[in-house]
């Protein structure tokens, strides 16, 4: 999925440099923003190397209200990259910020190749360097790079044995430039996610709150999951929850290390590579629309 070559050309046409001046004269009309999604976890995409610096943290919560703003789950900010080809911010539907976020990195980085015809690229976010691809049939991949699997990187509040914590469930903590909290259980569409999650999101052994995961073994190397994540609550989809899943799973000899994960929105592939963790699945650009609140 992603753009189509007539979309594609409309896109090029408003990023072009002669379009510039034009845009920024005419903020004052409205914020120009696109709406994509990853198996359903949807975002607002903002393009600062053509708004220049506008979002913050009231105007992320401003546009996240789905009744009258726009609504996501995360919305993503694009700035230029320095020595690469951009640099990615991102905002929690609450106004936090995220270190990291896969499917909202995957979506961006498919239009972007799509609009300048790369085939690969090197992308920044505040968890690091991160790569992405072309994965050839319409999916495309993202290195989110190495997990963090100590209890001071994650971080938790305490030194302990991040592969079994002192909850209730006995869950794992994994670090991909955000927190994670991965519970495996019997059945996940069982469990009330919506107390369990708000409930998890907020332990006190989570300094920076936590993203939060019910997982279950459904086959070989494959994983159902449901996900609460910080600041947005239930989601359809997360890349980096896809990510702590597959990690902890196979660290608690539940799987490979390349393994399937289906999703309340469809289903991603993870693969724990020697140079970090590759998520590969579909993306959306769904529309293009101009904010006026």
């Amino acid at each position: 999925m992603g753009s189509t070559p007539q979309m594609l050309s409309t896109l090029e046409y408003f990023l072009t440099p002669r379009y510039m001046p034009a845009m920024h004269a005419r903020q004052n009309m409205g914020l120009p923003f696109m709406k994509m999604h990853g198996l359903g976890n949807d975002f607002v995409v903002v393009d600062e190397r053509v708004t220049g610096p506008i979002v913050d943290a009231g105007l992320a919560v401003a546009i996240a209200d789905r009744h009258r703003g726009v609504g996501f789950d995360q919305l993503a900010t694009i700035t230029a990259g320095r020595n690469f080809d951009l640099h990615l911010t991102f905002w929690n539907s609450d106004g936090s910020q995220s270190a990291a976020c896969g499917n909202a990195t995957r979506c961006i980085a498919r239009w972007e190749m799509l609009r300048t015809g790369k085939p690969s690229l090197t992308i920044t976010t505040d968890r690091g360097i991160l790569f992405a691809e072309d994965a050839g049939d319409g999916l495309t991949a993202v290195n989110m790079g190495q997990p963090q699997l100590r209890w001071d990187e994650i971080p938790l509040a305490r030194e302990m044995d991040t592969l079994h914590l002192p909850i209730e469930g006995d869950p794992a903590a994994t670090g991909m430039g955000n927190p994670h909290c991965t519970f495996f259980v019997e059945d996940a569409e069982a469990v009330d996610l919506a107390a369990r999650g708000a409930e998890i999101e907020h332990h006190p052994l989570y300094p920076q709150r936590t993203n939060v995961q019910f997982a279950s073994v459904i086959g070989p190397d494959r994983l159902r999951m449901r996900v609460w994540e910080r600041g947005a609550g239930i989601t359809l989809a997360s890349g980096s929850s896809s990510c702590a899943t597959a990690v902890a799973a196979h660290r608690r000899g539940l799987c490979g290390r390349k393994v399937t994960i289906l999703l309340d929105g469809g289903e991603i592939a993870i693969d724990w590579r020697d140079d970090g963790v590759w998520m590969t699945g579909p993306t959306a650009h769904v529309f293009d629309g101009v904010w006026r609140g």
